[in-house]
Order: structure tokens, then sequence, then C-alpha cells
């Protein structure tokens, strides 16, 4: 029924890519190779406290096309794909970092300004796919939900890398109890200035501060540094 009902979409509304806009696959073979070589995550500037990061991609042109398509545009069909680069980039953190423990993915949470514009939790989406992604490869992962948002976030639109720390700080509080084994990979969809991930890793930290294991991060696509969009240090997916 749903082979059925995606194709009467097909003929009603023909799909074209989300990068380049060419018709036929949700995403081109060609603007899909941008996300199949995970890289560490490099924020112009480094917020202390910043967790090792790996990113499928880099945040601009079709990806950027792709992601935002995803995010704010409702083109839902595209979470399979953009869940499998995130699978690849945790798969660039346990080459890093192995460890024979289960791989928990903590998405991310979204904002009650984010759900109500988008309708849905787009970071819960991906996190999903990228878990049954590593679960068929033969990781032993799991979705995680241990970060909450508290309080409010003004808009990011416009703000230095510096008040854009400022406006997340409490922002996140711990869900539940960090489990005492596992990797913790925090999982978003971009990084951009790393002010999100820094305040969302602190937290795990100090919630499962007697572990001593560190919290590293995983995300579809980061923001190159300036004119460098494709000097990334490259990380073997394992």
């Amino acid at each position: 029924m749903d082979s059925a009902w995606a194709g009467l979409a097909d003929l009603v509304l023909p799909r074209t890519c989300a990068g380049c806009g060419v018709p036929g696959d949700v995403l081109c073979r060609r603007c899909g190779r941008l996300l199949t070589v995970p890289g560490l995550a490099t924020p112009r500037r480094f917020p202390p406290g910043f967790p090792p990061t790996v990113a499928a991609g880099s945040y601009a042109g079709p990806v950027r096309a792709a992601v935002l398509a995803f995010k704010e545009r409702g083109r839902a069909e595209l979470a399979p794909v953009l869940g499998t680069a995130l699978a690849l980039a945790v798969a660039g953190v346990l080459a890093a970092v192995p460890d024979d423990g289960p791989v928990l993915l903590v998405p991310v949470p979204a904002s009650r300004a984010g759900l109500r514009s988008r309708g849905r939790d787009h970071v819960r989406e991906l996190t999903r796919c990228a878990v049954a992604e590593l679960r068929a490869a033969g990781v032993a992962a799991e979705e995680a939900r241990l970060l909450r948002r508290h309080g409010r976030v003004r808009d990011s639109a416009g703000l230095s890398a510096a008040q854009r720390r400022v406006n997340l700080t409490g922002t996140f509080v711990p869900a539940g109890a960090a489990p005492a084994g596992g990797l913790l990979v925090l999982v978003d969809d971009v990084v951009t200035s790393g002010a999100t991930l820094t305040e969302a890793a602190a937290v795990l930290d100090r919630a499962r501060s007697a572990n001593g294991t560190p919290v590293l991060a995983a995300v579809v696509a980061a923001t190159p540094r300036r004119g460098r969009a494709s000097d990334r240090t490259k990380v073997a997916p394992g």
C-alpha cells in the first residue's frame, strides 16, 4: 500500500533532488556523495568544552539545500537518506574511539518553537533512521532521550558565537539517569558555532561524571570554515 501511494505521489508531484533540483531521486547520486566522507567538525571558534564531533558532510551547496528542505520545507522523505549520513558520522566516531559497549544516540531536543513551526521533531526522525542503519550493520545502537529543553531560548539568527553560548546557557537539563555503560553520542542535524552541542555535552558530562567516558557527537553536516569548505580532517568510517 505504501509503495502504491508513493507511486501515485510521484505521478502527481514528480520527485526532484533536494540538493540540485534534477528530476529523479530525493537526493541524486552526485549530491549524495557529498555526505559520504565523514570528517571532524571545525567551528570557526571552538567553544570551550566543544565535544569531538564528526560530520558526514559540509553544510554548504546541495547538502545545505537538502538539510533545509528536510528541516524547514516538509520533505520528510529525506529522513532515510540523511539518517544514513548521520549513521556514517556515528561510524566515524566509533572508528576514532573504539568501544565494545552499546552506542547510545542522544538527540538534541527540539525547542517548543521548533516543534510548533515544523509540527515534528526532525532530529528524532534522523536518530531513529540512524539507529536502524547502525543495527543493520551490526552495531549495538539505540536512541537515548537523556536531555530536555528548559526555559525559553531566543532566536539565534544574527547572534555571535559568544552570544549564542550565553543564549543557550541552562537550556538543557537531564531527562533521566545516564547509564553507567555505553558510549554517549550526541546527534543533531547541523553544527554551526558549536554552542548547542557544547551546552548539551556539558549537561551529559555532569550527569555521568562518575563514569568518566567522554561525550562525543555526530551530525549530518557542519558549517565549513570560510573559504575552506573541503578542508576537513577525514575520519575513516570503519
